[in-house]
């Protein structure tokens, strides 16, 4: 594992690597409000040892890169989207194949239609379509929603009580195929909470828009495109990678079977493998 900082303008973004760089690099893409370490460090080294060049990275506001005042962000998705090929650029990659989770995945279509030469296959994890919303389609679970309206009330100084929270969190996003692990998710949490510049900024992702003029546009993207999703996802509906693969005309689908919102340790054989022989 190797780290290097990338830097545009006033923006510094934490990477880190694994694997040879004359491989076939993997960018991965992590969603809002999580820093690269929810790529864990063993997934990304099996990943690499398929034979890939793999990188993670640390969002804006999140982790060890560049932050901004909690509510006022002065970036949209576009920006985000933009951070992605500036990496490639510093690693001197002229071509990647992304792999976004849930925000990753909606960056990673955005960056292949705004970039289409730079990409050259997409991994859509827990993730749908930039769109407008579906009224057919099942929103975000609303207990997701009422434990997320209570992040006002938590004490952020207060390292147990935001780990305890985050936690629980964590497991109303989890799914009925797996147990939830209470303990590497706090580990994965406190370690979050230590390692970050400002660790609240993370909620500037909720405020995020931008690059309009991909909206209602992902049946565009030319590139082969893997969907992997589980069906017990209370953020993105399992009828979201259903619609997915019927408007992408070089898609195919990875299910699994009551896995939610998560990157389960137990699920890694199986997304490794389809991401492997995808990009293969």
């Amino acid at each position: 594992m190797k780290e290097l900082p990338v830097k545009h303008h006033e923006v510094t973004l934490c990477t880190e690597s694994f694997g040879n760089s004359a491989r076939p690099a993997i960018l991965l893409i992590m969603g809002a409000t999580a820093s690269m370490l929810w790529w864990d460090k063993n997934f990304c080294e099996k990943l690499a040892d398929k034979g890939f060049f793999v990188i993670r990275y640390d969002h804006r506001d999140t982790g060890m890169s560049t932050t901004y005042e909690l509510g006022a962000p002065s970036y949209d998705l576009m920006d985000l989207a933009d951070d992605m090929i500036k990496i490639l650029d510093t690693y001197n990659i002229l071509q990647a194949n992304f792999v976004g989770m849930s925000l990753g995945g909606i960056l990673a279509q955005i960056a292949a239609l705004k970039y289409p030469d730079r990409i050259l296959t997409l991994t859509l994890f827990a993730t749908g379509p930039f769109g407008e919303p579906d009224p057919t389609i099942p929103a975000m679970d609303e207990k997701i929603v009422n434990f997320q309206a209570k992040a006002d009330e938590i004490n952020w100084s207060d390292e147990e009580e935001v780990i305890t929270y985050l936690t629980n969190g964590a497991r109303l996003l989890s799914g009925s195929g797996h147990t939830f692990d209470t303990l590497a998710m706090e580990n994965l949490f406190r370690l979050e909470f230590r390692r970050a510049n400002h660790f609240r900024s993370m909620y500037n992702h909720a405020q995020l828009d931008g690059a309009e003029q991909y909206l209602n546009q992902t049946s565009q993207i030319k590139q082969p495109v893997l969907i992997i999703h589980g069906t017990g996802d209370k953020i993105w509906h399992y009828t979201h990678a259903l619609n997915m693969l019927d408007i992408l005309p070089h898609s195919s689908l990875v299910t699994l079977p009551g896995t939610g919102h998560e990157l389960h340790r137990q699920d890694w054989e199986q997304i490794i493998n389809a991401i492997s022989m995808h990009v293969r």
